[in-house]
């Protein structure tokens, strides 16, 4: 079944928390705080979600790390394709990245067509799926959060 890698998720969750907290710096110490997950991790991720420039990096003793846009204008699509690339569901979604590597079915498949459709539409729920459709679910936020949300929403 498709399922997201540990860096994924961690790399979701740190994004979560920065964007509950937009506009400020948050260290992986304090993130890490709030949520179990391994610090080396969730601070090798923050990086790769730097150079992609979804995240900016800040250095200092007051340094770490703040989303590069605003939290509806990154979507879990694009971390995920960051992270891991694009999901394939089959063998024969990714068998294009194999040269020589042939099918024996294909010219008959009956379930490629259909299948690959389950992918994109995957694919265009993760991309219409933004940071703060994430930060909005009170059960993955930390206790200061709800009132983050309503002051935001107050703005918006």
């Amino acid at each position: 079944m498709l399922q997201l890698t540990k860096r994924t998720e961690y790399g979701l969750i740190a994004l979560t928390h920065l964007a509950l907290r937009a506009g400020s710096v948050t260290s992986v110490r304090e993130i890490c705080e709030h949520y179990p997950v391994p610090r080396r991790l969730v601070a090798e991720v923050l990086k790769e979600l730097c150079h992609a420039q979804l995240v900016e990096s800040h250095r200092g003793s007051a340094g770490g790390y703040s989303l590069a846009r605003a939290p509806d204008a990154i979507s879990v699509g694009e971390v995920v394709g960051t992270l891991e690339g694009h999901p394939s569901l089959t063998s024969c979604s990714s068998m294009g990245l194999y040269v020589g590597h042939a099918c024996g079915v294909e010219h008959v498949c009956p379930i490629r067509s259909p299948i690959e459709t389950l992918r994109l539409e995957l694919w265009r729920m993760l991309a219409r799926t933004s940071l703060r459709d994430l930060a909005a679910h009170p059960k993955t936020v930390p206790s200061a959060a709800p009132a983050l949300l309503q002051q935001r929403s107050a703005r918006s």
